[in-house]
């Protein structure tokens, strides 16, 4: 069988070797040093951000912006459904309740409009909503020209969940910069990755000293080990940090190889019925990060089973009897040894969630059921790329 090709493979060069060994060789292979401080700086520089705290995953850096805004039981958070399930995590994590918003049917982002009118909804009936989450799925930006201003006036911070899309723009702003704090992601099959790890950004110094503190188990500066609020262990390496900083020196390159693969797999599925998440909406792509490819097939699949007009519940559920077009394509995909995804399963599909309250219209259900993931590594050779492209156009077709 052909050796099996993945969908999103870091890439690592001789450059992250030398940082690697570098740090290796300096001595500190202990959480923090040298290369953590660089790393924060040349993020926070990269963003055009204030502050930067390196952790040890997006989730961590989620967790601790959501303490210091308030998140607490008996709170409210409002946030993507269509999203990895880390996003809701770290808001239970903190003991308040998340509350689901569905997606735009064009780029899979949270449809602004409906999260605003889920958080008026909720501050109508009394509730104390402490932050508003958004998510830039698969390395495109949100729409945040019209969020930020929306959230301003309902009093609610934004945290944005940007641990896919460093390295987008909206609007000649880098995803990471928006709201009152963003997280990142390092993970390993992420744009760029430190194995395992993240960052906080803001421009709050106060938010940043506080989840500093937090991510070293809250101890006082005292010369004892003295704690005044519970704390986490949430540091990231030296040696992960000098990885990511020999990513950094490469990211543009990398975003350069994904766009090129999928400006192949666009001209390559000219003719066939699907469309690319986000590519025809009215940004087009150019300003993401192309960190994985995404279609919708088939446009005209059984829409009629969605309401695609407001739903608010609670335990919604999905049911097919009969597997859907993403599920054929994966389970083909696979037995040629090609890894290919469904997108993110809804949280308000997902049984950990099912008393979970939701705004919802449909559009996530539908891309779940029709959209999956292609192979987008920036390691991948042309060859790799055109097994991909036939299989798939012969699925599809």
């Amino acid at each position: 069988m052909s050796e099996r090709i993945l969908m999103s493979q870091a890439s690592v060069s001789e450059i992250e070797e030398r940082y690697v060994v570098d740090a290796l060789r300096s001595g500190w292979v202990a959480p923090l040093g040298p290369h953590v401080d660089a790393f924060e700086r040349e993020i926070a520089e990269r963003v055009g951000v204030e502050h930067a705290l390196a952790l040890s995953s997006g989730t961590a850096a989620l967790h601790l912006a959501l303490i210091h805004l308030g998140a607490r039981p008996g709170t409210k958070v409002v946030l993507s459904s269509m999203t990895f399930a880390a996003t809701a995590n770290a808001v239970v994590y903190t003991g308040a309740e998340p509350v689901f918003v569905d997606v735009r049917p064009d780029d899979g982002n949270v449809d602004v409009e409906l999260m605003l009118h889920a958080i008026r909804t909720l501050q109508d009936e009394g509730e104390d909503v402490v932050a508003a989450i958004p998510v830039d799925l698969f390395g495109r930006a949100c729409d945040y020209t019209a969020l930020e201003a929306g959230l301003a006036g309902l009093g609610v911070p934004l945290l944005e969940d940007a641990a896919e899309s460093l390295g987008a723009h909206v609007d000649g702003h880098p995803a990471g910069s928006f709201g009152t704090a963003a997280a990142l992601s390092f993970n390993g099959n992420k744009i760029m990755t430190t194995s395992g790890g993240g960052m906080l950004l803001s421009d709050d110094a106060g938010l940043i000293a506080h989840a500093r503190k937090l991510s070293t188990q809250s101890r006082e500066p005292v010369p004892w080990y003295e704690h005044t609020e519970i704390g986490y262990n949430y540091r990231l390496s030296n040696i992960l940090a000098a990885l990511g900083r020999g990513q950094l020196k490469r990211l543009d390159d990398m975003i350069a190889r994904r766009r090129q693969i999928r400006d192949r797999y666009a001209e390559a599925f000219a003719d066939l019925p699907l469309r690319f998440l986000g590519r025809d909406a009215d940004r087009g792509d150019a300003n993401d990060n192309c960190w994985l490819t995404t279609v919708v097939v088939d446009p005209t699949w059984d829409e009629e089973r969605l309401p695609h007009t407001l739903v608010e519940e609670r335990g919604t559920s999905l049911e097919t009897n009969s597997p859907t077009p993403a599920d054929e394509i994966v389970a083909t995909m696979s037995a040629q040894n090609i890894e290919v995804r469904h997108l993110w399963k809804p949280m308000h599909l997902q049984p950990v969630f099912s008393e979970a309250r939701s705004f919802t219209t449909g559009a996530s259900d539908d891309l779940f059921m029709r959209g999956v993931t292609l192979p987008s590594g920036p390691a991948l050779t042309d060859d790799q790329i055109d097994r991909v492209i036939a299989s798939f156009a012969s699925v599809v077709a």
